[in-house]
């Protein structure tokens, strides 16, 4: 974030207006009603305040203030008391109560705020080292800032996870997610790509809204001489680049800032879109969350025209939509349909990450039934 285009925080302290930069990665704008807060606050008022609204400005220890948002967070996952939680009617209630959910505990535990100086230090007793991390992830520091601590920490963790990367077994190699990029934990989707038989002849192959590139360098991996990994967010045509140069290819693999597809035509065109027709509220749940299926859609209704003769599109997708009641199945046909597409076979994983297995999921019977595929498209 260019902190520079970035709005003002104000607040009171010793007397004094105050004001500095505000950072938020999710966009949220900044608080209104802020009051400074130190070692002396107790969790419970701490929590009120947080969810009445108010934002509080820590001046106290720092590493105080990450055991009080722990703390806070305990309280924001007590399940309600026996009768009076509200029992979802349909499937798709209970995804919109889980999202409002998520949304409460992240706006409660976002309100817990620290400084930043123009250089990235944290100006608090026991400070973090925060600073690459901070560079990494925001750029070059230029003025003083607030950021929510939670916030923070995500960049930290983040950066972490860049530096160890993410195995992917497909390649027998790592990928290093940047921040804000989707990191490729569930292995299920990649390995589809890595074993779908091949189109005839496939000299060239698209990767529709790269990301951290781990398609592309797949695809490269199996031998297809050129493939061209396109991306419109600026983090991810970064990341995948990176990961192009760190796996050896670069000559093979060339990333494209494109709006879906690129020009021309290829004999392979793949696409591993948000799975959820939902709305994103911070960067990285773009990978995840897909508003009105529109990326999906814009996939279909563009495919034929970017195929090669005889070629094929690879649509990478859960059906974990269809068992929230969010999407049907006839809808997702219809679109196919309508693109002037035809399904040439699918190949088929169940999902092996933990959610899948915890009972006390509150999505547990969609995750459980949830299948990811690989439909294989061509021109009707």
């Amino acid at each position: 974030m260019n902190s520079t285009a970035s709005p003002l925080i104000s607040w009171q302290e010793a007397g004094l207006d105050h004001a500095a930069r505000w950072r938020s990665e999710a966009g949220l704008p900044p608080p209104a009603n802020v009051v400074i807060a130190d070692d002396t606050l107790k969790a419970d008022a701490a929590y009120r305040l947080a969810a009445q609204g108010t934002a509080l400005l820590w001046r106290g220890d720092y590493q105080n203030a990450r055991n009080l948002l722990q703390a806070m967070a305990r309280r924001a996952e007590r399940k309600p008391r026996a009768g009076a939680e509200q029992k979802p009617a349909t499937p798709a209630e209970a995804f919109q109560m889980h999202r409002a959910a998520q949304g409460r505990r992240a706006a409660i535990l976002g309100s817990l705020l620290v400084p930043l100086t123009a250089d990235y230090r944290v100006p608090l007793r026991r400070g973090q080292d925060v600073a690459e991390a901070c560079r990494a992830a925001l750029g070059p520091g230029a003025e003083d800032s607030v950021i929510s601590l939670r916030g923070l920490l995500a960049l930290v963790s983040a950066y972490e996870w860049r530096k160890k990367g993410a195995l992917v077994p497909a390649l027998g190699a790592r990928i290093h997610p940047h921040f804000g990029v989707f990191s490729p934990v569930r292995g299920e989707y990649v390995d589809l790509v890595a074993k779908a038989p091949l189109p005839a002849n496939c000299n060239l192959a698209f990767d529709i809204g790269t990301g951290s590139g781990v398609l592309a360098a797949v695809l490269a991996k199996r031998g297809i001489p050129r493939v061209v990994a396109t991306d419109m967010d600026s983090r991810a045509l970064a990341c995948a680049a990176e990961n192009a140069q760190n796996l050896g290819l670069t000559a093979g693999i060339e990333v494209v800032r494109a709006d879906l597809f690129p020009e021309g035509r290829a004999p392979l065109v793949v696409c591993n879109p948000p799975w959820l027709p939902a709305q994103p509220s911070s960067p990285v749940e773009y990978a995840i969350y897909d508003p009105d299926s529109q990326m999906l859609r814009g996939f279909l209704s563009g495919l034929a025209a970017h195929l090669a003769p005889g070629g094929e599109g690879w649509l990478i997708i859960s059906d974990l939509a269809e068992h929230l009641g969010l999407r049907s199945r006839a809808e997702l046909l219809g679109w196919i349909v309508a693109a002037g597409l035809k399904v040439l076979g699918r190949l088929d994983t169940r999902p092996k990450h933990p959610k899948a297995q915890d009972a006390s999921d509150p999505l547990h019977a969609a995750r459980a039934a949830e299948v990811t595929s690989l439909w294989r498209l061509g021109a009707a």
